[in-house]
């Protein structure tokens, strides 16, 4: 079982709590991300220089993609969506600093990733429409329905797990086989479809987050179309 993703030796304790390389990782992307947004935002201006800008275009991006989903202001779900995004993003491109396994190649990032996603749903919607009202969309487009739309919230969380982990496991495993046959030269072009893939990576679960909680916080009236069902075809 040595080299598995399921398996993960620590590299030192805290105490009983032992700590593992894609948890060190973790820490330095959240603190890497955290003492950027600072040093970015400490002096707005109505001029902005090059980082502002930059993170104002970011910013408006988001927000176009957030209000074009939820169909509502998406100041409410910035922060959240926004953070995702960029950690799942440079999460994955630390891949491409040697000796670095990027922490979205474990599973139990992505598990925990995926749950954060789950309490944001139950979160947003039981603040948009109440407990009662919550309820009630599983009941759409009738009671008989409720079971399999339980289920549905269930399975929709473990394929953004599954996806997520599949797919950058995949290229992690595929760079680095190529890497020990080939040389340092030839995987550049792989190299570079692993970071477009990362960045594809990042959008889609910011993308089908946005759906889920999208679909909590809605009215609860009978459903026409699925949006999930939209980015997924």
């Amino acid at each position: 079982m040595r080299g598995s993703p399921l398996v993960m030796e620590p590299l030192f304790h805290v105490g009983a709590i032992p700590i593992t390389a894609p948890v060190v990782v973790t820490w330095a992307i959240m603190a890497a991300m955290a003492i950027g947004s600072f040093l970015v935002t400490r002096r707005l201006a109505v001029r902005p220089g090059k980082a502002q800008a930059a993170l104002e275009l970011v910013t408006g991006a988001l927000d176009h993609q957030i209000g074009g989903i939820m169909q509502a202001d998406p100041a409410p779900y910035r922060a959240l969506i926004g953070t995702i995004f960029l950690f799942i993003l440079a999460a994955n491109w630390s891949s491409l600093i040697p000796g670095i396994h990027p922490p979205t190649a474990r599973i139990e990032t992505d598990a925990a990733l995926a749950l954060i996603v789950f309490g944001a749903t139950i979160w947003h919607g039981v603040r948009a429409n109440g407990p009662v009202g919550y309820l009630r969309t599983f009941a759409q487009p009738s009671w008989i329905m409720a079971p399999l739309n339980l289920v549905e919230q269930l399975t929709r969380t473990f394929s953004l797990l599954v996806r997520l982990f599949g797919n950058v496991m995949s290229g992690v495993f595929v760079v680095g086989i190529v890497l020990s046959l080939a040389g340092l030269l030839v995987p550049i072009p792989l190299m570079a479809l692993d970071l477009l893939t990362g960045a594809v990576q990042a959008y889609i679960f910011a993308i089908l987050s946005t759906v889920f909680i999208a679909a909590a916080v809605r009215e609860t009236t009978p459903k026409t179309g699925s949006p999930q069902e939209d980015i997924e075809q």
